[in-house]
């Protein structure tokens, strides 16, 4: 089972192209003959880590990949780290604002995505998608999302690869920004999605 997660919109905005992205994405592998699910996590510290570790204790996946928006990025950021802090620098969409608190106090205060990260960068390069490693999924939802993912895996034993990535706007959405527009595709977010899932399951399925 693979699970592609993203977030609902946030900060006025209409759509929120993880969401559409993980969608697409599962419907995709999903016809391609791969047991795949998709969801829509809710921007909100409350809620956000209940319904992803619902999910996962619900569907059991090999692989989770998680998904979320980079406004102003122009290209896929390919996460590596997940830090064990809520740091917001606007409220979440129940207007809860947390302020240099820890994720879990017990916890860690970091986790490696257990995705082949440096694969990734280097098939989607190789397809032509601009693409990068990263080092910071900030310190909002998206951060703590890709924590709680990792945290759990490492407590239970699945998913075995897990991880985050950050997508930029499409062109339609950065079209209504001002300043200079920054996207990509529709198509090319799908793809990258799609080519990261591949080159994970790669390392869990070595016949692929």
């Amino acid at each position: 089972m693979i699970l592609l997660t993203g977030f609902e919109p946030f900060g006025g905005e209409e759509v929120n192209p993880s969401s559409l992205v993980a969608k697409l994405a599962a419907e995709r592998l999903d016809a391609m003959g791969y047991a795949a699910r998709s969801a829509t996590l809710p921007v909100s510290f409350k809620r956000a880590g209940v319904e992803l570790i619902k999910l996962l204790e619900e569907l059991k996946p090999q692989v989770c990949i998680a998904l979320g928006l980079n406004p102003g990025s122009t290209h896929v950021r390919i996460e590596r780290v997940a830090v064990n802090i809520k740091d917001a620098s606007k409220p979440d969409n129940d207007g809860e604002q947390p302020v240099d608190e820890p994720i879990d106090p017990h916890g860690p205060a970091a986790y490696f995505a257990t995705l082949p990260t440096r694969r990734i960068l280097e098939r989607l390069r190789r397809e032509g998608i601009p693409a990068a490693l990263s080092y910071t999924a900030g310190t909002f939802l998206c951060n703590y999302a890709m924590y709680t993912l990792l945290y759990f895996a490492s407590r239970n034993g699945y998913p075995l690869k897990a991880g985050f990535i950050h997508l930029p706007y499409t062109p339609e959405i950065a079209a209504s920004k001002p300043g200079p527009p920054a996207s990509l595709s529709l198509e090319l977010q799908v793809k990258a999605v799609l080519l990261a899932t591949e080159e994970t399951l790669k390392q869990t399925q070595p016949e692929l």
